[in-house]
């Protein structure tokens, strides 16, 4: 009897820690993502594409806010690439930022706030065989370019050559110079992520602003129906004038008719 209590005790803790375990493992997978990056050794450049619904009166001021805590790099580097906004019955806002990884969410929070985020696509382009590309015609226009050194320094070269080499030289090295900018691009593209924000107003608000104007255009509305009414009036008039007159002579010959026939009669 002692052992059955103690295997069962034991089997209790069992349980008990391994439940313990499980939810240290769900609570732990169910902490807040990070943002998403290039995983270490890949080459992908991310973009984030929003659509918020936010109140007509603040979208001009969250696009501004935007704009300022880029840049003053509140959420780490941050560069501002666009900026537009539109006013009218349905303003709108835009605003395009280049930030490091560990910024994306931040910026987003502070561009939802009061607003409510109604879409959001996030993809990447894997750049690894652009950068592989470039890493490749660098290296082999540097080789050229010492082989090319090595021979013009030769005690053997012609002034003609000499000529020849110095030009390929100066294209190797512009080459390199444009291989140096693709793959700092291609850096910044890997290293930083491309958030673009869309602000719009809500379709209830909307339709507050469609009913609005459809009273405000009634009026003009109205008077374009009359003004219609009274022109084709004044089109048809002459035509039901003449169609008159047509109608009362041939109501006149054909009552003479018929007073002729009953004559006969």
């Amino acid at each position: 009897m002692t052992w059955y209590l103690a295997g069962a005790l034991a089997g209790m803790l069992l349980l008990t820690a391994s439940g313990c375990s499980k939810t240290e493992m769900a609570a732990d997978s169910g902490g807040g993502a990070g943002a998403v990056a290039s995983p270490e050794g890949a080459a992908l450049a991310y973009e984030h594409d929003l659509d918020i619904r936010l109140d007509a009166a603040q979208i001009g001021p969250r696009v501004k806010q935007i704009a300022d805590a880029c840049q003053s790099a509140r959420f780490g580097d941050c560069a501002v690439l666009q900026v537009g906004q539109q006013g009218g019955e349905y303003p709108t806002g835009s605003i395009r930022v280049r930030i490091a990884p560990k910024g994306v969410e931040p910026i987003i929070g502070l561009a939802g706030q009061g607003g409510e985020v109604s879409s959001r696509n996030t993809h990447a382009e894997d750049l690894a065989q652009q950068v592989a590309d470039t890493a490749l015609t660098k290296a082999r226009l540097e080789k050229e370019h010492a082989r090319l050194l090595a021979y013009q320094d030769s005690r053997t070269i012609t002034t003609a050559d000499l000529l020849v080499v110095s030009q390929r030289l100066a294209e190797i090295e512009a080459g390199v110079e444009q291989a140096n900018k693709d793959a700092a691009q291609q850096r910044r593209r890997i290293d930083t992520q491309l958030v673009t924000l869309q602000f719009h107003t809500p379709s209830g608000q909307r339709s507050r602003s469609e009913i609005g104007e459809a009273l405000r255009e009634s009026g003009a509305i109205l008077t374009a129906s009359v003004a219609f009414v009274i022109r084709a009036v004044a089109a048809l008039l002459p035509v039901a004038v003449v169609l008159s007159v047509f109608v009362w002579i041939g109501l006149k010959l054909w009552r003479r008719r018929q007073r002729r026939l009953q004559a006969t009669h």
